[in-house]
C-alpha cells in the first residue's frame, strides 16, 4: 500500500516528508511548528534533499527548545545551540513508512500516523496500516564498555542492515557485508498472535549470531561463538583407513575413539585447532576445563558445554559473562532480550 499524503489541490500521492506536490508545487505537509520556525527544504528532483545523505526521507528531528531542524547526526543546534539528545542525534528512518513520531519525526508516544496535537485529521491525511502504523521494535548498540549506544527504531516493514548503504548501516566495520542482514515483521505462525520480529541472513560472509538462554540443540556443523572463538560443531567421523590404487596405506598416528569433534575457525578462513573428544559431553572456558583458551579475555572459567548423547547434538551457556552465541541459520524469529551479533556489532532487541 502507498502512504503518503494526498493534495488538496490536485489529489495527487506525495510521500511523507514532502512537504510540495511534485505535480501542482502546492503545500501538502502537515506542519504544526509555529510559524517562522525552520523546516527541512524540499527535495531535490533526484528524491534526496541538499545538504543531506538521506534514504528515502528526512534524518532527524527538530530541536526541542527551538523547533529548528536539526539534522541526524548533527550533537547541537545550529540555531540555539541546544545539545540534542542521543535518540534524536541517531535516529534511524527506513525506506518504507514514516518516523515513529509522524512525518515531522515530532516525539508520538502512540503509533505513527495518530494525529499530533494541532494537526487537523483530514481528508489529506492517509491510514498507516500494517507494519509502518507503528515501531513495535527497536535495536540498540552495545558499546565496548558495556553502556547503551545508538537505537535504531523499527518503524518499517523490512530493514537491511550491513556495511553499504543500509537504514541500518556500520560503514567502517569490515566483517560486515554490505547487506549483511535483515530485520523484518512476519506474520506469527499463531493464529492470532501479532506479527514476530525475524532476522534474516542475506548472504553475509560472517553470518549472524544470536545469543541462547540456557540449552538449545544444534544441527550437525553448526557453528558457535564463545568470547572471540569461532566454533563447528559436529559428530566426530572416523577416518577411511583404506590403501591407495598401489595398495600402499597412509602413515599416520593410530585414530583414537571420538563422540565430538569441534573445529577452531581463524581469521582469513583458515581451520585452526581441532578437538576430537571421546566424552559425551565437554565443557569450554578458559582453564581447567576439556577445551582451553587461556588467552582469551572474553571468555570465562567454565563458559560452555558441548553435548553429543543419543545422536543430538546441544550447547548449554554455563552463565558466563559475555554469553555464548550460535550461528542463525537463515532466519530466526528474535524475542525481546535478545543479543544478536553481526560483525564487531553487538545490538540488544528490543519489543515495544
Amino acid at each position: 500500500m502507498d502512504v503518503g499524503l494526498v493534495c488538496d489541490a490536485c489529489s495527487a500521492l506525495t510521500p511523507i516528508g514532502v512537504p510540495q506536490c511534485a505535480r501542482c508545487g502546492a503545500a501538502v505537509a502537515l506542519d504544526p511548528r509555529p510559524r517562522g520556525a525552520s523546516r527541512p527544504p524540499p527535495l531535490d528532483t533526484n528524491g534526496s534533499t541538499p545538504g543531506r545523505t538521506v534514504p528515502g526521507v528526512a534524518h532527524g528531528r527538530d530541536c526541542p527548545k527551538c523547533a529548528t531542524f536539526v539534522n541526524a547526526g548533527t550533537k547541537f543546534c545550529g540555531s540555539c545551540g541546544h545539545r540534542m539528545p542521543v535518540e534524536a542525534v541517531f535516529d534511524v528512518e527506513t525506506r518504507v513508512g514514516p518516523r515513529p513520531g509522524g512525518a515531522q519525526g515530532t516525539p508520538n508516544p502512540g503509533s505513527a500516523g495518530t494525529p499530533q496535537p494541532g494537526q487537523k485529521a483530514g481528508r489529506s491525511t492517509l491510514f498507516f496500516g500494517g507494519a509502518v502504523q507503528s515501531a513495535r521494535a527497536k535495536l540498540t548498540l552495545i558499546r565496548g564498555d558495556g553502556e547503551d549506544g545508538v537505537s535504531f527504531t523499527l518503524a518499517g516493514q523490512e530493514h537491511p542492515a550491513g556495511r553499504g548503504d543500509c537504514p541500518i548501516s556500520f560503514p567502517d566495520d569490515p566483517f560486515l557485508s554490505p547487506t549483511h542482514a535483515n530485520f523484518l515483521y512476519r506474520a506469527s505462525a499463531q493464529r492470532g498472535a501479532p506479527s514476530e520480529l525475524v532476522v534474516r541472513d542475506e548472504g553475509s560472509l560472517n553470518g549472524i549470531f544470536v545469543r541462547i538462554q540456557g540449552q538449545v540443540n544444534l544441527v550437525p556443523g553448526a557453528t558457535v561463538l564463545i568470547g572471540e572463538q569461532v566454533l563447528t560443531v559436529g559428530n566426530a567421523k572416523q577416518a577411511e583407513d583404506v590403501p591407495d590404487q598401489e595398495g600402499t596405506y597412509y602413515s599416520s598416528s593410530m585414530p583414537r575413539p571420538a563422540n565430538l569433534e569441534v573445529k577452531q575457525h581463524l581469521r582469513g578462513g583458515t581451520i585452526g585447532w581441532v578437538f576430537r573428544l571421546e566424552a559425551e559431553a565437554v565443557v569450554i572456558g578458559r582453564e581447567g576445563n576439556d577445551i582451553n583458551f587461556p588467552d582469551d579475555p572474553f571468555i570465562s572459567g567454565r563458559h560452555a558445554e558441548l553435548r553429543n548423547a543419543g545422536g543430538v547434538l546441544s550447547v548449554t551457556d554455563l552463565g558466563s559473562r559475555n554469553g555464548t552465541f550460535v550461528r542463525v541459520n537463515g532466519e530466526q524469529v528474535l524475542r525481546h532480550g535478545d543479543y544478536v551479533f553481526l560483525g564487531q556489532q553487538l545490538l540488544r532487541v528490543e519489543i515495544v
